[in-house]
């Protein structure tokens, strides 16, 4: 058990704490994690917080260094932790701010269907996806690539499998950068982590992933949700999944080749996970190629993913997947690192953004923002756990101005893995969640227990407090009524 945060949390506003940079010698910048009172109590009882400080000791960071209400521990930076540095000023990049699921993301994937068209097709729904999709730790899948393949991949994103009728090109248009990220270069991933990815890219991994069939059952905005397409009771499905043992790979050939960068670059650094080396050194640089490269492996997965979902709803339905309106609402990374455009203090700057478990949120009117979403602002999809609710936000103002455009990416974990187990020891979670109206199917029973809903935060709680600060607002709620896991 990690002891309690000790330091002080001076309270901003309704939603917000600061961790002054007076609090320790070596912070650069104040750490602010955004939490309202009662999510803060939580937020306390571990030392997640002292990685928010640590992190604001990073050379070059801008503005402070940030944490999203969904804040827990994780390697080196929390998980929901956001910082920006500057190239320009000696700013670093750093692979623990990015996480070892290189592009871990969300895609939601509308239908015209609603809760009667499928109530009675539940479970074989499940059933059908449980078959189809391989789940679980090191999997395979029915998509293999040989190493060359495997690296055009990397280089084109998605589109190298829409070329081969694996989706629609407008898919690419409703996928953040249009599922490409400029600049990843595939000569710099490892043999190792090419052959690790090689035969799992379509495959949903085990952890925190699942695809999840949904039902909308509240909406917040009447006209973005329109903007979106989506409407009261209709059915949607959820993937949630990254890059899978390429980008854990990626991250661990990065993290043994910058060990010895601080002491190179006369960088000090209270926690060795912390390990960086300036953006714009050779070692720098080379993890930048091969982490957008392995995003952009990431993007390729969940599109899979996505693919074998309509096949399975096209076979229960005996309809097209098309004929069934599945199309791609959107698809958002939130373990990344980003070269992006931010005003701060008052200057244009180019930042490096890590996120790590917080997701992009841009307004409307952002040019970065495909057409069709430009004049109401970015989806934003947040998972929540197996037995409660998963969100649909649009991206706010106020992340433009306080949080260099990021919210959270879900819940948040509030019990570990480990204690989650023991919580469940001599339950029965897959029979708890089906009195709770929820089909669930995974590849291990301590799976399931380690995604409990209970090892979970309420993501309501955290929703309210993004949406009160204004870094993304409320559109629809969708609650789980079917999902498979690892």
């Amino acid at each position: 058990m990690k002891a309690a945060f000790a330091g002080p949390l001076e309270r901003v506003d309704s939603c917000c704490y600061r961790i002054p940079k007076s609090y320790r010698a070596d912070m650069r910048v104040d750490g602010l994690i955004f939490a309202n009172d009662a999510l803060i109590e939580s937020v306390k009882k571990d030392q997640a917080p002292d990685q928010v400080a640590n992190v604001a000791t990073l050379p070059g960071i801008q503005g402070a260094s940030l944490a999203m209400p969904d804040i827990h521990w994780g390697y080196g930076f929390c998980i929901g932790g956001v910082c920006a540095t500057d190239p320009a000023e000696g700013g670093v990049i750093s692979p623990g701010g990015v996480g070892y699921d290189i592009n871990c993301g969300v895609r939601l994937v509308k239908t015209n269907l609603f809760w009667d068209d499928v109530k009675h097709h539940v479970r074989s729904l499940v059933k059908g996806l449980f078959h189809t999709i391989p789940a679980g730790a090191g999997r395979g899948g029915r998509y293999k690539f040989d190493a060359v393949e495997t690296r055009r991949l990397m280089a084109q994103g998605p589109r190298f499998v829409i070329d081969r009728d694996l989706g629609v090109p407008r898919d690419l248009t409703h996928t953040e950068a249009d599922g490409l990220i400029p600049d990843g270069d595939p000569d710099q991933v490892s043999d190792h982590a090419v052959k690790r990815g090689a035969e799992q890219c379509g495959t949903l991994g085990s952890g925190n992933h699942f695809l999840e069939v949904q039902v909308v059952d509240s909406v917040f905005d009447a006209d973005v949700a329109k903007a979106f397409g989506l409407e009261l009771n209709q059915v949607c499905v959820m993937i949630h999944s990254g890059s899978r043992g390429l980008g854990y790979q990626v991250c661990d050939d990065a993290l043994a080749a910058f060990r010895n960068c601080p002491a190179k670059y006369g960088i000090t650094l209270p926690d060795r996970q912390l390990a960086c080396a300036p953006a714009e050194s050779p070692e720098g640089k080379k993890y930048i190629a091969a982490m957008r490269a392995a995003a952009n492996y990431g993007f390729t997965n969940r599109q899979l993913l996505m693919q074998q979902a309509r096949e399975v709803f096209a076979a229960e339905f005996g309809r097209k997947w098309e004929d069934l309106g599945m199309e791609l609402l959107y698809d958002v990374a939130h373990n990344i690192a980003k070269l992006e455009e931010h005003v701060v203090d008052g200057k244009r700057k180019r930042v490096w953004v890590h996120r790590k478990g917080a997701t992009r949120a841009f307004p409307a009117g952002h040019p970065e923002l495909p057409d069709v979403y430009r004049a109401v602002g970015q989806p934003v999809i947040i998972p929540g756990d197996m037995g409660r609710a998963s969100w649909v936000l649009v991206g706010a103002a106020g992340s433009m101005e306080r949080t260099f455009g990021s919210t959270c990416h879900g819940a948040g974990r509030a019990m570990s893995r480990t204690a989650a187990k023991l919580q469940a020891a001599g339950r029965r979670i897959d029979k708890e969640l089906e009195s709770k109206g929820v089909i669930a199917m995974a590849s291990s029973r301590m799976g399931l227990a380690e995604e409990q809903p209970a090892a979970y935060k309420n993501v309501d709680h955290v929703v309210d407090v993004v949406h009160e600060a204004n870094l993304s607002r409320k559109v629809a709620r969708m609650r789980p009524v079917g999902v498979i896991k690892g």
